[in-house]
């Protein structure tokens, strides 16, 4: 067995003991994904692991910390994930195709925007 496969067999089980759910890859290469639900199955929290050096990572941080740093942004990417959950409450391949122009638009965003705060750091003195 890989290290990393029984990394993620130890990880997966310590999750599970607080009640998450390991999905696995769950459609993205190099991911561990996480779910957790509330008493009625209404997912309440997300957890998405990646190795370090994962490019995956690296784009999902770009758009975290994206967000993170243009509020009205995130606003707008909230609004747009409550409307899509209202209109696909039970429809996730509809939820997923109504956020990811967005998604994409601004993740391509936050990889520009970090990699220009990254350049800068690089010429300051």
């Amino acid at each position: 067995m890989k290290r990393q496969t029984r990394q993620y067999v130890t990880v997966a089980a310590r999750m599970e003991s607080l009640g998450y759910e390991a999905k696995g890859e769950f459609g993205i290469p190099g991911r561990r994904y996480f779910r957790r639900g509330n008493a009625v199955g209404v997912r309440t929290h997300q957890v998405h692991a990646f190795d370090v050096s994962s490019a995956q990572a690296d784009r999902h941080l770009a758009f975290r910390d994206y967000l993170k740093s243009h509020p009205e942004v995130a606003r707008a990417y909230g609004e747009l994930k409550r409307r899509l959950a209202a209109r696909f409450p039970n429809d996730i391949d509809g939820y997923m195709e109504g956020k990811d122009s967005f998604a994409k638009q601004y993740e391509a965003e936050g990889l520009a925007w970090r990699a220009s705060r990254i350049a800068s750091s690089w010429s300051e003195p």
